[in-house]
């Protein structure tokens, strides 16, 4: 069913905990019935679809019309000796689907453990942890077009994943994603080669689906603070990319910098590294600040606007660039 309400307040509805308000709300858990909705209201204001909130950052305290997809269903569609594809409506919580998968035997998003969010919000981010990516599992997309109502579906190949990017994530607000559909394997085999990953499990004698996905939980509590406690997105911003150039200017200056090939010609360069190096390892701000643990997350500690988390952001950005001349790109989504 479509459920619409006006003025609903998405302080809960964003895991920074920003205070805003949607003049409309449209809440649905069927295609058709959302469809038709588009179909009717083709002149709304550049809906926002929100999913659990938690890669966002509102800076407008009002959005127009709020669409929040609440499809949910995991449904086995195809299965071999060796793989088996699901579909997974575009509400289901993400990590109850890897809890799902795991439970089963299916292979191939334990990594992605104890990511917030939901399915719908996988393929737009392009999900990524612990040495693995969404895109190495999604089958299928299944989405709408808003400006037509058209029901829509994209191959692995026409999502254009890249680093925490998609084709969704270049033609921002186009689409509302109903369904994921996942090839999974039925045959385990551990990718643990991340270091973090690696220590966590190296005590055991044999490694089990499980125990991938229990470590890899275990880390992230560690690491990351929880968002009902302290307003977080996760990471904020992503590892840069650098250049032959840039690459060997930094190893030469800093040989103690993490840094990770891409290519023959590119490097990922830590952001947290890098913002550390500048000081700003657990430093406050108001209302806003870098987590005392993990200085790429952005925290709320209550009451901050979402322009006053961009503005601290921004001087993270601007003394980065000034220290090591390296842009750094937030890889929360900004409103």
């Amino acid at each position: 069913m479509i459920n619409i309400r006006k003025e609903v307040s998405l302080l809960s509805r964003n895991t920074f905990g920003i205070p805003a308000t949607a003049s409309v709300f449209v809440e649905s858990d069927n295609v058709a019935e959302l469809t038709d909705f588009l179909r009717s209201f083709s002149d709304l204001s550049a809906p926002l679809v929100l999913g659990r909130g938690s890669n966002i950052l509102l800076v407008s305290d009002r959005l127009e019309t709020v669409i929040h997809p609440v499809m949910k269903g995991i449904e086995l569609i195809d299965e071999t000796d060796g793989h088996v594809c699901v579909r997974v409506g575009a509400g289901e919580v993400w990590d109850d689907f890897v809890s799902w998968c795991v439970n089963r035997q299916y292979a191939g998003v334990e990594n992605l453990s104890y990511i917030p969010g939901t399915v719908g919000a996988c393929p737009i981010q392009n999900i990524g942890a612990y040495g693995v990516e969404a895109k190495e599992t999604v089958e299928m997309v299944e989405a709408i077009e808003k400006q037509t109502g058209q029901a829509v579906t994209f191959s692995n190949r026409q999502c254009l994943f890249g680093y925490r990017d998609s084709f969704f994530k270049k033609n921002k607000g186009k689409y509302i994603i109903t369904a994921v559909r996942f090839r999974l394997s039925k045959r385990f085999e551990p990718n643990i080669k991340y270091a973090g990953l690696e220590t966590e499990l190296s005590r055991s004698v044999s490694v089990a689906l499980k125990d991938v996905r229990q470590a890899v939980i275990n880390i992230r509590r560690r690491k990351l603070p929880d968002p009902s406690e302290l307003g977080n997105a996760g990471s904020f911003f992503k590892n840069p990319t650098i250049n032959v150039e840039k690459y060997s200017e930094i190893n030469r200056l800093y040989p103690q910098a993490p840094l990770y090939s891409v290519s023959q010609v590119y490097w990922k360069i830590s952001a947290a590294w890098l913002i550390q190096q500048c000081g700003w390892k657990g430093v406050r701000e108001g209302n806003a600040g870098t987590h005392a643990e993990q200085p790429l997350v952005i925290v709320n500690y209550g009451g901050a606007s979402g322009m006053e988390i961009l503005s601290f952001a921004q001087k993270i950005i601007d003394s980065v660039d000034r220290k090591f001349g390296i842009g750094l790109e937030p890889e929360v989504n900004i409103v």
